[in-house]
């Protein structure tokens, strides 16, 4: 009897924090209110340790009070580049009123961008960038492995330490745990890179009770003497990338950014750096700026766990919902919230030419499921979809309109939105959009179109297996 109140009781307290917790999507509500009473022990368990984006007290304070000391961008001596978005960007302007409402960066001019030729120029570049700096070298990936690329960079960063450059290199403590508990990471050290750890693990048991483990820091950043920064989807890994070899290779898109947009990446590596390290590095935000050339328009947008709830996906709906001629984007993992998934049907219903490439193989099952069951509704709206032929495409991009294009590291799922710490550039500039949309008609020569018909043949059981698994999709 005593079992069966402590039973009612513990589950009964964890349904009341489900529907009273706030932030959160009603479909995310009913899924962990089926994980709770389909199986209450796990469920409750589950919850207490995956249900909530705790990051914890301590570290929210932390970081609150790093932002509010960091001096901004625009702040900087010589910064004068600010744009009157009004007339400067005319019917884009509100594309980067979203951006500035998330992170507080400002839409600037100014800015010139390549992008890269695939992974290992991409590298390459990196690498001839850090052999050529002068005062510092700021990293940060999410994955960083001991392979070719990333033996690359660390030879980079050693030479560059070696003649006096200030290298900070920074890996997520866990997709780079390899990495960080590797010879080379203390090789590193030796030669006097400032090496850390973002979002520190620790004791796996005491760590939880301190926010949650799996909230990851999932950027890739890389910014030289306050002048060039590269900002994409690709880690410090070879395409192979040997982890998950079997799916390889992994598709990437990277761009290297000189100009005033530099600074915001140099503020959101700031931000990470004082947020995991006691280093104030406050100074190098306060060096002065060179007067900025001829170029287009662009703005970091930076989200994560401490900013508001659901940023990154109002982002992608006001992408969205702003096409008129076309849209075209490819991201490795689909698992939208419902405002985003009937944004990208509205594009199509209004006559937008509105394409999608998804990897025909997914590294991570359950997302590639919960993917599919959203195939047919896509479909029926008018949304072109392919599945990428020739490994995982791992390429977060967007171009609209020939105009507007978005690159970075956030995905379409849920972890993107809640819980990772991204980084992504949105640029108003036809030249660079017209390369990266020639780019995504590359990965689309090597991909298969989807059919409706081909959906609606599917068999019961794969049916069955999508949508039980897109019922779990905010669990996911």
């Amino acid at each position: 009897m005593l079992w069966l109140i402590s039973h009612v009781v513990i589950a009964t307290a964890c349904i009341i924090r489900i529907l009273l917790r706030p932030h959160r999507q009603p479909e995310s509500r009913l899924s962990w209110l089926v994980v709770v009473l389909a199986l209450p022990y796990v469920g409750v368990t589950a919850y207490l340790l995956l249900g909530e984006t705790n990051i914890g007290r301590k570290r929210v304070a932390r970081l609150g009070k790093i932002l509010n000391n960091l001096p901004r961008p625009e702040d900087t001596a010589g910064w004068s580049v600010p744009l009157d978005a009004s007339e400067a960007l005319g019917k884009w302007a509100p594309l980067f009123k979203m951006g500035e409402s998330i992170s507080g960066y400002q839409p600037v001019g100014g800015n010139v961008a390549r992008l890269m030729e695939n992974s290992d120029a991409a590298i390459d570049e990196m690498a001839a960038d850090i052999d050529a700096a002068s005062d510092h070298v700021h990293l940060m990936f999410y994955i960083w492995l001991t392979d070719s690329n990333g033996m690359k960079i660390v030879e980079a960063l050693k030479r560059a330490a070696s003649r006096g450059v200030t290298c900070r290199a920074m890996a997520d403590d866990l997709g780079s745990r390899d990495m960080v508990h590797s010879p080379q990471w203390r090789e590193m050290k030796a030669a006097g890179v400032h090496v850390a750890s973002a979002l520190r693990i620790g004791n796996p048991l005491l760590r939880a009770f301190d926010g949650r483990i799996d909230l990851r820091d999932h950027r890739k950043i890389l910014v030289i003497d306050n002048r060039i920064t590269y900002c994409g989807s690709q880690n410090c890994a070879d395409p192979a990338f040997l982890p998950k070899k079997k799916f390889a290779p992994w598709v990437d898109a990277v761009m290297r950014f000189e100009g005033p947009v530099v600074r915001q990446n140099q503020h959101l590596f700031a931000s990470d750096w004082m947020a995991n390290t006691d280093e104030d590095i406050r100074y190098i935000l306060r060096q002065p700026m060179d007067e900025p050339g001829p170029g287009f328009t662009a703005q970091v947008i930076g989200t994560g766990p401490t900013v508001r709830s659901s940023a990154m996906p109002e982002m992608f709906e006001t992408l969205m919902y702003a096409a008129r001629d076309q849209l075209f984007i490819t991201t490795p993992y689909y698992v939208p919230n419902s405002p985003m998934e009937a944004a990208l049907c509205a594009a199509a219903n209004r006559g937008v030419n509105t394409t999608i490439i998804f990897p025909e193989r997914n590294d991570d099952f359950a997302v590639g499921a919960t993917s599919k069951s959203y195939y047919e509704e896509l479909l029926t709206s008018g949304v072109k979809i392919f599945e990428y032929q020739r490994g995982i495409l791992h390429t977060k991009s967007i171009t609209l309109d020939g105009e507007i294009t978005l690159i970075g590291s956030a995905n379409m799922d849920r972890r993107s939105f809640d819980l990772n710490y991204e980084n992504n550039i949105l640029l108003y500039d036809p030249a660079m959009t017209e390369d990266m949309r020639a780019r995504q008609s590359q990965y689309l020569e090597d991909s298969r179109r989807v059919t409706l018909e081909e959906v609606q043949g599917w068999s019961w059981r794969k049916r069955i297996l999508n949508n039980a698994l897109a019922i779990l999709g905010p669990v996911l």
